[in-house]
């Protein structure tokens, strides 16, 4: 698990809020490619457009139609805010893919952090737009009378553990990955002459890997806009 470790980059001795970390490094690099991507590739828009605006107006149209489908044209005015946890989170998902590299995205303080975030500001939003008809969200209208306080409780429950949820199914899933990576490695590195059999499990690993980077940020952004619809429209 030492692949996981955040360390101080200047310095030993304990790591303070004000330590500049892998961490910190890394998300530094996450902010810088995404910058690169939709600031410095599409500077040039064009109606052929080059491979890094195309990949930027693809993500841009995915993620609208994503908040359009789900949280109605109203969520709209929140596009900004959902499109940059997607590419935060997607960019710095495949950053920890590079070898020596570090996943931000595996660490629970990160992602809960951004799941928070989420959270507080649906909660808000709900009650800023809906005062207090906003609980209307945890009152299953449509069930036998005598059930709706039991139902009610559950849904109060089951609303305060989204952040939970939220964050650990990404940094679990990530940091799931790369730990099973890390023990084929070991095994191919002990086994001699039939290391082959590890090195394509790592392959195979790995493939999943790419594909579980890219899933994981769009459940992530999806999930916002679940939260998000239910804060517009607090009904069952």
């Amino acid at each position: 698990m030492d692949q996981f470790e955040i360390k101080s980059l200047f310095g030993g001795g304990p790591i303070e809020w004000y330590s500049f970390t892998n961490a910190t490094l890394w998300m530094g690099f996450a902010i810088l490619a995404v910058v690169l991507l939709l600031v410095v590739g599409t500077r040039k828009r064009a109606i052929v457009p080059s491979r890094s605006q195309s990949v930027a107006e693809m993500m841009y149209g995915f993620i609208h139609k994503m908040i359009e489908d789900v949280a109605g044209k109203e969520g709209l005015k929140f596009f900004p805010y959902i499109f940059t946890l997607f590419i935060f989170i997607l960019v710095s998902n495949f950053l920890g893919l590079l070898p020596t590299s570090f996943t931000t995205t595996s660490h629970i303080a990160v992602t809960a952090m951004l799941a928070m975030a989420v959270f507080v500001a649906v909660t808000v939003l709900g009650f800023y737009k809906n005062g207090m008809k906003f609980l209307g969200l945890f009152w299953v209208s449509s069930a036998p009378l005598a059930l709706r306080p039991i139902l009610a409780v559950i849904e109060l429950i089951s609303y305060f553990v989204r952040p939970v949820s939220h964050s650990i199914r990404l940094a679990g899933n990530v940091m799931a990955g790369h730990a099973v990576i890390k023990v084929f490695a070991g095994f191919a590195g002990a086994l001699g002459v039939w290391a082959a059999l590890p090195i394509l499990s790592i392959t195979a690993v790995y493939g999943l890997e790419v594909l579980v980077a890219g899933i994981q940020a769009y459940v992530f952004t999806i999930l916002t806009c679940v939260y998000l619809n239910d804060a517009l429209h607090p009904s069952h």
